[in-house]
């Protein structure tokens, strides 16, 4: 496996991942339990799960209409997308 592979791989796993805990903390929500604190959540988007955690919002209808995770979610794309870039673009095969 190639570093170009690692890295995309690890990309695609840490996006899973905050995804899931989106949807986690939207369950949790439903459910009247302990959740995922936001600090957590925004922290997660912005070391580069802006497209998980954009899907997580859009998927469970989780935390959209509070502005401040609409501006992390833009903020975590354009993190994911520089980073796709960088990856694609400036490493070897």
């Amino acid at each position: 496996m190639t570093l170009k592979q690692v890295l995309l791989s690890v990309l695609l796993v840490w996006n899973i991942v905050v995804l899931c805990a989106y949807g986690l903390d939207k369950h949790k929500a439903i459910r009247h339990r302990r959740r995922i604190s936001e600090k957590t959540l925004l922290f997660q988007t912005l070391i580069l799960g802006g497209i998980g955690a954009s899907l997580g919002g859009a998927v469970f209808r989780h935390k959209i209409k509070k502005w401040y995770f609409k501006l992390c979610w833009l903020l975590g794309l354009l993190n994911d997308f520089v980073m796709l870039y960088l990856i694609l673009t400036k490493l070897s095969d």
